[in-house]
């Protein structure tokens, strides 16, 4: 709100500086850009309506009126339309005669040049900080307007010979006007139809959602914005029963995602339990051959074992490597969260697990611990085969 404001009171300065030049100068270039400026008074003022009203609560809109803020876009575009028009009929109808004015008009002229840029790049920088697209838009339209009062200083010179720049001017100025008013407009568009967000921005949901070692699968994932908010809805498959543990991991999920991406105002899970087909085992290793591992945390090795339990036969079978073995302090928990990457239903470990780090973490993933007595991996893929339908670890 205070760069908003920032806005109208640095447009008004323009206003009054470029009306004041024109009347010096009376180029038909510095009257355009000067209604120009006009107009960017209006955006700005529409800037900060968008920004009060969207902040409000209501129990008739209970999602929010965030898109107070993007209608205000809209209306921006729409007065950058409304400004292209006034430029062509200045092009079109304006006199354009030679006029003897003040040496210091140009040079005020070149001074303002910059001014819009700088500004505008702030207020982008902020609006991207903030996630607000109005903000965005309106530093959008101020960095629009270094070209338009670079053409009108190209002008005033061109005013002295009667070379009928003004015009040639006047049709530039208004094809970036309408470019940037358009790009606005269906970004403004999307958000009021209710589009996804970028793709970018969905890869980043979901990366943060199939991290967590309790989601076996994302049947849906849905996102949009709503001003410069985010609302997110996800409908999820887990690897565990309890509804206990999976409210609990809905809210880390949720957690996840909020510290991932800020101006998230909702997070909707919709979470159910996995159809279990198969079960996936890990089980530490003492070397690449199969024997298994004494401790947990120090083996160099794991097994990971994925069983078909209707037709109970091997899926799959891979070894990893424990890139925490040879670490001084708190190896357990790196190791189980190492595992847990791989979404493992059993661990079997020939250590007891209860009571310890590791433990606690399998267990609040949902992830049960066996200790087995079974010497080498082969002996353990044999024993999980003659389980019938896995009885024999449940």
């Amino acid at each position: 709100m205070r760069v908003a404001l920032y806005s109208l009171i640095f447009n008004l300065g323009l206003v009054v500086a470029k009306f004041f030049l024109f009347t010096l100068s009376g180029s038909l270039a510095l009257r355009a850009d000067a209604v120009h400026t006009l107009v960017d008074v209006l955006a700005s003022l529409a800037l900060i309506l968008g920004l009060k009203i969207s902040e409000k609560k209501s129990q008739r809109f209970p999602l929010g009126l965030y898109k107070v803020e993007n209608l205000a876009s809209i209306a921006i575009s729409f007065l950058l339309f409304a400004t292209a028009y006034e430029i062509i009929l200045e092009a079109v109808l304006g006199q354009a005669e030679p006029v003897h004015y003040p040496g210091f008009v140009l040079y005020a002229v070149a001074a303002i040049i910059p001014l819009p840029f700088l500004f505008g790049s702030f207020q982008i920088r902020v609006g991207k900080q903030t996630g607000s697209p109005s903000l965005i838009a309106d530093g959008v339209q101020h960095k629009a307007d270094v070209l338009t009062s670079a053409l009108v200083f190209l002008a005033l010179i061109a005013q002295s010979v009667a070379f009928p720049l003004d015009r040639i001017a006047a049709a530039v100025i208004s094809l970036v006007i309408v470019k940037e008013g358009w790009e606005i407009l269906v970004d403004g568009m999307r958000v009021l139809l209710d589009a996804s967000v970028d793709a970018k921005t969905l890869e980043k949901i979901r990366l943060q959602i199939m991290e967590a070692p309790e989601v076996a699968s994302i049947k849906e994932l849905v996102a949009r914005n709503s001003g410069r908010y985010l609302f997110v809805q996800a409908n999820l498959t887990l690897r565990i029963t309890d509804l206990k543990r999976a409210h609990l991991a809905s809210e880390r999920i949720e957690s996840r995602i909020r510290r991932e991406l800020p101006h998230v105002d909702r997070v909707l899970i919709h979470y159910e339990p996995q159809a279990r087909t198969s079960l996936r085992y890990a089980s530490p290793l003492q070397d690449a051959q199969g024997t298994l591992g004494e401790h947990f945390g120090e083996s160099p090795y794991f097994a990971l074992v994925e069983i078909d339990l209707q037709e109970m036969k091997l899926v799959k079978q891979e070894i990893v490597a424990n890139p925490y073995k040879d670490l001084a302090k708190g190896k357990g928990l790196k190791v189980a969260n190492f595992l847990l990457a791989y979404k493992p239903d059993v661990i079997l470990s020939k250590e007891s697990l209860a009571g310890k780090g590791p433990g606690y973490a399998f267990a609040e993933a949902g992830v049960e611990t066996i200790q087995t007595e079974e010497k080498t991996l082969e002996e353990l893929v044999r024993s999980l085969l003659d389980a019938k339908g896995g009885e024999r670890m449940f």
